[in-house]
């Protein structure tokens, strides 16, 4: 297995497990997560809501049991979004590629346990591609003005990062791009910055200090802010089951949705300078308490709770990106394929494929850049 593919495997199979254990957790705060469980969750577990069908009838959903979520399958719409282009892709690709997939593709779910289109499982923030793509029309460089601020887009930017491996900024200016069809502010910025940190993490012997310097480097306003405050405090911890308090109160701040996390203010994900979401500098705050290790990164964002299944995709993907292919544990991965009925590598094996061909197609262009610039540098008229 090329180093390529090996961390592509790794990102998104531990974006998937990621997604998978956080999913069972996810909306809860912890000290309900432990009463839940009767301690910390340690792998793999039954819902949150045993009564998941009815519990709650907006989401009916099967989260737990290693059943991945929304996260994964939007992040395997846009590796089919690559696969199609082959090249980089923008926010017009959002709309001629990735919109049709979620709406015309039979894809299975499985926290509905059926066949369906991707779009019969999306939250509102996710529906609102649909909305404004394909019924209405709308400019897809601005389409996601108006959405809900929230993590909606930085959940499944793990593959713009594969792409641009090794080169952060340029992850970071692909992720803004394509995300302007999907999201406005800080939402918009988180999507760049995790996209950034995954490329960050692809690059041969990268480490977590590799990935929190790009992350700082290219963040801005409140997003930069939060994940300096995060990174700061998470510093001083290597136990994830001390470090979450603290990795809530340093990013409490930014963070618009406060304390009771299923009643949110009438504030909660307005656009911003000064805020953030919350998922992605708790991720990687968790993976500097983890010093990287897939599995300690992964138990504290499922554990946190709130948003879980995101801040462990995200981690997930980082740690793998860090770790490739045998970072992610078998006992989890193998769970989550079989109980998921979804193929977690495929995905990944053709991400490697089209990320060589994009670097191919780079390479030429950069080439003739040269050696027009060249002549521009050298001649004279």
């Amino acid at each position: 297995m090329s180093l390529l593919l090996d961390t592509s495997v790794g990102c998104l199979v531990g974006a998937a497990v990621g997604d998978a254990l956080g999913g069972a957790t996810e909306t809860a705060l912890p000290e309900q997560i432990r009463a839940r469980f009767g301690g910390w969750v340690e792998g793999i577990v039954p819902p949150y809501h045993a009564d998941w069908a009815t519990a709650r009838p907006l989401a009916p959903y099967h989260k737990g049991d290693g059943h991945i979520t929304d996260d994964t399958l939007m992040t395997h719409a846009l590796v089919r979004a690559y696969a199609a282009k082959r090249d980089h892709l923008d926010a017009y690709d959002v709309a001629e590629l990735l919109v049709p997939d979620l709406i015309e593709r039979v894809v299975h779910i499985p926290d509905l346990e059926r066949d369906g289109v991707t779009f019969h499982r999306l939250a509102a923030a996710e529906r609102w591609l649909v909305t404004r793509l394909h019924h209405a029309h709308a400019d897809p460089r601005e389409a996601g003005v108006g959405n809900i601020v929230n993590c909606g887009a930085a959940m499944y930017m793990a593959p713009v990062g594969i792409v641009n491996a090794g080169d952060p900024a340029g992850a970071y200016l692909e992720a803004v791009e394509l995300t302007g069809a999907h999201q406005h502010s800080y939402g918009r910025e988180a999507a760049a910055v995790f996209a950034a940190a995954v490329a960050a993490a692809a690059a041969p012997g990268a480490s977590v200090e590799d990935v929190v310097a790009a992350a700082l480097d290219l963040a801005r306003d409140g997003t930069r802010g939060a994940i300096d405050a995060v990174v700061k405090e998470a510093r001083g911890h290597d136990d994830w089951r001390v470090a979450i308090p603290a990795l809530r109160a340093a990013v409490a701040p930014f963070d618009t949705v406060g304390e009771d996390y299923r009643r949110p203010g009438l504030g909660a994900r307005r656009p911003s300078r000064l805020h953030a979401i919350e998922e992605l500098p708790v991720a990687i705050g968790m993976l500097v308490v983890a010093r990287g290790e897939f599995r300690p990164a992964v138990l504290g964002s499922v554990n946190y709770g709130r948003d879980a299944d995101s801040t462990a995709t995200m981690a997930g993907a980082i740690a793998g990106a860090l770790g490739g292919a045998d970072a992610v544990p078998a006992e989890w991965s193998d769970v989550v394929g079989t109980a998921s009925k979804t193929d977690l590598v495929e995905p990944a094996r053709v991400l490697a494929t089209v990320a060589t061909e994009v670097f191919e197609r780079d390479r030429a262009r950069f080439a003739r850049r040269a050696e027009r610039f060249a002549e521009l540098a050298g001649g004279a008229r």
